[in-house]
């Protein structure tokens, strides 16, 4: 994520030289935004991928509980 966000930050710059009608100061907010709608990026994807590893897991012990009590249901019933 660092190359990513160096990338898009010297982008953006290099965007802003060549137009040449800015201000340093105008560059370096931009940069800036830049920067800060990556890191919110970067944590929107790591949420998400949070929240899927959770549910995977969350439906992993679920069907280990109904395989578990599937068993003992067919032992059951086999005696």
């Amino acid at each position: 994520m660092k190359k990513l966000s160096f990338v898009l930050a010297a982008a953006g710059l290099m965007t802003l030289a060549a137009c040449n009608n800015s201000t340093t100061e105008t560059a370096v907010e931009n940069a800036a935004e830049n920067a800060a709608e990556v890191v919110e990026a970067t944590a929107d994807n790591a949420t998400a991928a949070i929240e899927n590893v959770t549910d995977n897991a969350v439906e992993a012990v679920e069907n280990v509980t109904d395989n578990a009590a599937a068993a003992v249901e067919n032992a059951t019933n086999a005696m």
